[in-house]
């Protein structure tokens, strides 16, 4: 990752945090819990989502860092950083999450946002920290588009992925009947 990099993914895990935190404080918890339709999550959902998240983005760059080194990183990930930016934060596409960040929905803002604290907390730390070789490092992604990553967009994916649903919660909060 060059300083450049580095210093850009700063910026975006302050920058989505900021977003994230400032999108989810003041509410009340009937506010929390409001879902806009049965299938539609709730603010509390979006934000629970987005902790889960967090955990198994980072995880999937620590497995991509535990795998050999991929001679080859550079055309196996060509053009992924690329599209990360271009389709996670605008929220272009849909997907599904897989089930183990799906949301509970039981989760309080005070517990949601202190685990996700800790978690952003990690992250972020690594990301100043590091000195590894983060793009000769790939993991296998659930998705053809982005898949293989290698453990710097891993990283990446976390703030982008927050900016996403960041922008899912603004619409929860600006739909017809929100408490």
């Amino acid at each position: 990752m060059t300083s450049a990099e580095r210093d850009q993914l700063i910026k975006y895990l302050k920058e989505s945090r900021a977003e994230f935190e400032k999108a989810t404080s003041g509410l009340s918890e009937a506010q929390w819990r409001w879902k806009p339709t049965a299938e539609r999550w709730s603010v509390g959902e979006c934000a629970e989502h987005i902790m889960l998240a967090e955990g198994l983005l980072f995880a999937r760059a620590e497995v991509a860092l535990k795998n050999p080194a991929t001679p080859d990183w550079e055309t196996a990930t060509k053009g992924k950083t690329e599209i990360l930016l271009q389709v996670m934060a605008p929220r272009l596409g849909k997907a599904t999450a897989p089930e183990d960040i799906v949301p509970s929905g039981k989760l309080d803002y005070a517990t949601t946002m202190k685990k996700f604290a800790e978690v952003r907390g990690i992250t972020l730390k690594f990301v100043e920290d590091t000195k590894l070789p983060l793009k000769e490092h790939l993991a296998e992604h659930p998705f053809p588009i982005f898949n293989p990553l290698n453990a710097y967009q891993w990283v990446l994916y976390i703030p982008l992925h927050n900016m996403r649903h960041d922008k899912q919660i603004e619409e929860v909060k600006a739909t017809q009947g929100f408490p």
